[in-house]
């Protein structure tokens, strides 16, 4: 299910693995869960190592929804992601740099 060369990143979520991408809608609401924030703010937190827990939460959310799955923040509150909170920030981080990568630039 992972493609770095179109920007999909797998993550398994209460058992079932599910395929997330930042796909323009889902970058347009992240950027509106995000508020006041910006999406340039969200990489450079992620870049030095800043970044929240609701940034993660934020990222893994719009992804399983730009991957298909009609899944809200609270849906999510209680769900057992493979990996733990540190296999879901890797996972969200992955997913920030593939959807911001050049072609040329991607690799697995």
């Amino acid at each position: 299910m992972d493609n770095p060369w179109s920007g999909v990143v797998s993550l398994e979520v209460d058992g079932v693995k599910r395929a997330m991408s930042l796909t323009l809608g889902a970058l347009a609401e992240l950027e509106a869960a995000l508020g006041d924030d910006t999406l340039v703010a969200l990489v450079e937190r992620f870049e030095s190592g800043a970044f929240s827990s609701r940034d993660v939460l934020a990222l893994i959310v719009a992804g399983l929804r730009g991957g298909g799955w009609d899944v809200e923040r609270e849906g999510l509150l209680s769900a057992q992601i493979k990996g733990g909170p540190m296999g879901a920030a890797r996972a969200a981080a992955q997913l920030l740099a593939r959807a911001f990568l050049l072609p040329e630039e991607r690799r697995a």
